[in-house]
């Protein structure tokens, strides 16, 4: 045994040689693609650029290095977007190499928008996403629902960015009944963790089910409890199957309290609770939150991908709504300058 500790070091100095050396193989990777990007951008402004010079290219490459891939017609348009998508972006660059070439072409075929593009693009590296996790972070609107959640701040989360809560959760990999009980919902997010912790966010630590607390000699027990690492404070995690209830809050309340007197440590912030439910109002949720003084979020879960475009259309919605009120305000008050 004491050999295999020994030893132990052996292995990590491997892996990090190893995982140096396939992020730097990756660095070279990305980098070629986007000069080769730039050649075809700047070749594109000739006479002679086309199909016919694409197809030539390709098979020069392919008679000089037989049996390489990726270079076909398709490829070589593709780097020539990747070079066309980020040129001039000195906010990204240093992102770009950071990113495996799979991840690249999923973020610029599935992004609407440079906004959508860049997020996408730090998410990837800030969460180091595989191309499977990335896929399925963009397949559920992610970007979306994040962008509709960013008004909804906890105290703790000063700026937009640094809340860590969304105003709805996709649980699509959960496979329940038609018909199922808050048990089921929470036996079925254990299950399900580690995809469960992808739509969260890696800087959720799970710490228990059914979490214990008593108070009075009498034992009350948290759904699921968490601890957020960057903001330093457990979350508590109550599941509801129907509709959010202005009683959810009070109970929420006791909870945190319970959690803020016997199990947070001196040095962590409040707690934070995180209620799920099936459905929700958000001028009930207003009300119901609007005198409670405990840092508590509303959200709804989802146990279907949602239909991006309509999540997309209630964003544009938002974004023109304080130039609509603007308009307004001109049209009410015409004496007023812009």
């Amino acid at each position: 045994m004491s050999e295999d500790i020994a030893f132990s070091e052996i292995t990590r100095i491997i892996e990090e040689a190893r995982g140096n050396a396939y992020r730097k193989v990756n660095e070279e990777l990305i980098l070629m693609y986007r000069r080769i990007g730039q050649f075809l951008s700047e070749q594109s402004k000739t006479a002679s650029y086309g199909d016919g010079y694409i197809d030539a290219l390709s098979a020069y490459i392919q008679r000089q290095f037989p049996g390489i891939k990726g270079f076909d017609r398709r490829g070589l348009y593709r780097m020539k977007q990747f070079y066309e998508t980020y040129a001039g972006n000195e906010k990204v660059s240093a992102l770009l190499t950071q990113l495996s070439w799979t991840n690249h072409l999923l973020i610029m075929s599935g992004s609407k928008s440079e906004e959508e593009r860049e997020f996408y693009l730090r998410l990837a590296v800030q969460e180091h996403y595989s191309s499977r996790q990335l896929e399925r972070q963009m397949d559920s609107a992610y970007y979306e629902r994040y962008m509709l959640s960013r008004e909804k701040l906890l105290p703790e989360a000063k700026e937009p960015r640094q809340n860590p809560f969304l105003d709805s959760y996709v649980v699509e990999f959960l496979n329940l009944p038609d018909v199922f009980h808050e048990n089921d919902f929470r036996k079925a997010l254990v299950r399900g963790m580690r995809s469960f912790m992808l739509e969260l966010g890696k800087d959720f630590t799970f710490v228990g089910e059914e979490f214990p607390i008593q108070v009075g000699g009498e034992d009350y027990r948290i759904d699921l409890l968490f601890f957020h690492r960057s903001l330093r404070c457990l979350v508590a995690l109550e599941l509801k199957v129907g509709k959010f209830k202005p009683e959810y809050v009070s109970k929420m309340d006791f909870y945190l309290e319970g959690l803020d007197r016997q199990i947070k440590k001196p040095d962590e912030n409040p707690s934070v609770g995180l209620l799920l439910c099936a459905s929700k109002n958000d001028e009930v949720v207003e009300y119901a939150l609007s005198r409670t003084l405990s840092p508590m979020m509303v959200a709804q879960y989802h146990l279907q991908l949602p239909d991006k475009d309509i999540l997309r259309k209630k964003l544009q919605e938002l974004s023109s709504l304080p130039e609509q009120i603007a308009e307004e305000n001109r049209h009410s008050n015409p004496g007023i300058a812009d």
